[in-house]
């Protein structure tokens, strides 16, 4: 077979296997979310405690994290300081547990499909505090995008069947301390040239989530619980579901890994018109025309920004190649110089 064929080969088996690591992660984020509602959801599974199931996912990632860590020592464990730890990784850890707090709690009161609508803020929420903490640069442009990002959302929101203000304020609060985790991340870690996988953010930071969760926990749902004398844990059930929240964070190592974060948010958007679409036919939660026109509006304005940030990404990339290219033609000069230097030298009567 000639070389076309063989780079023809390569390119089928790269589009393969990057189709697959996008099934994989949209088939995963969708377990959990439709898993975590069927537990939570008081008409289906009826075990309403989301700091118990939040807490029972950190048990569980923690504890294969830290085998897969320490024991295995399939990923080597960041070199840290204590100071660094409790300065960086504990305040991430505690936006991480008031984050999934709530975006469980909303599971109770909202529809899939609505909390899927309102994620679509995330980018609102996360430009808005780059702005305030000074790492993103404020452009009416892209203000712009996020006002109509908004309105969109607020369309969504007043088309909504089955409005509940307090499943509402749960999400948008997730959101806000999930943006605000994604920022800090910049700050804390990124700018000191920490990098942390799936395995060994969960070996960090899954232990601080355990701990700050459980405060609230022993005031809020052990008493419910300790009054549920018919309760019993469901080893399958609540196994099967820690499991797939684990590999769901190494589908998301995958993905990004093997693709980009550009082909994830793309992937993203799919999950959740699957999402809907699932929540619609299969579990009956109304989707009205208004509220599919509003998240449809708020699409494009997560789009176009995506897309905003994918040309900026490249610009970069370009300025970087022709500042590299520059230098090494200064490089070069300076070497061409000094040897035609030499050669006059050499050339001099001694």
């Amino acid at each position: 077979m000639g070389r076309g064929g063989a780079l023809s080969e390569g390119v089928v088996k790269k589009i393969v296997l990057s189709y697959t690591y996008v099934a994989i992660w949209i088939f995963l984020s969708f377990t959990v979310i439709v898993y975590n509602k069927y537990i939570l959801d008081r008409k289906m599974y009826n075990w309403p405690y989301p700091i118990s199931l939040t807490m029972i996912h950190m048990s569980f990632c923690s504890s294969l994290a830290f085998i897969l860590v320490r024991v295995f020592k399939v990923v080597e464990p960041v070199t840290m300081s204590w100071d660094l730890y409790l300065k960086s990784v504990v305040p991430i850890g505690l936006l991480y547990s008031l984050s999934l707090w709530l975006s469980n709690s909303a599971y109770i009161y909202l529809s899939v499909s609505f909390i899927q609508m309102l994620k679509a803020l995330m980018p609102v929420a996360v430009y808005s505090i780059g702005v305030l903490s000074k790492r993103e640069i404020f452009k009416s442009e892209t203000m712009s995008n996020m006002v109509s990002i908004s309105i969109g959302v607020g369309i969504a929101a007043y088309g909504e069947a089955k409005f509940d203000t307090w499943g509402v304020m749960l999400q948008l609060g997730a959101v806000a301390f999930e943006a605000t985790r994604l920022v800090m991340i910049q700050i804390l870690l990124t700018s000191k040239g920490i990098t942390l996988n799936p395995i060994t953010s969960l070996y960090y930071v899954a232990p601080c989530c355990l701990i700050f969760l459980f405060f609230p926990w022993i005031f809020v749902e052990y008493p419910l619980l300790k009054e549920t004398s018919s309760f019993h844990l469901d080893y399958l059930i609540f196994g099967t579901n820690s499991l797939c929240a684990f590999a769901l964070n190494l589908a998301v190592f995958l993905l990004v890994g093997k693709t980009s974060a550009l082909t994830m948010n793309v992937a993203g958007v799919v999950k959740d018109w699957l999402l809907i679409a699932f929540s619609w036919s299969v579990i009956k939660d109304t989707v009205t025309p208004i509220n599919l026109f509003g998240y449809a509006l708020a699409f494009l304005g997560v789009a176009y920004y995506n897309h905003s940030k994918l040309q900026a990404l490249k610009a970069k990339e370009a300025q970087k190649k022709a500042q590299q290219a520059d230098e090494e033609a200064g490089r070069l000069l300076e070497e061409r110089e000094g040897e035609n230097n030499g050669s006059r030298k050499n050339d001099l009567p001694n």
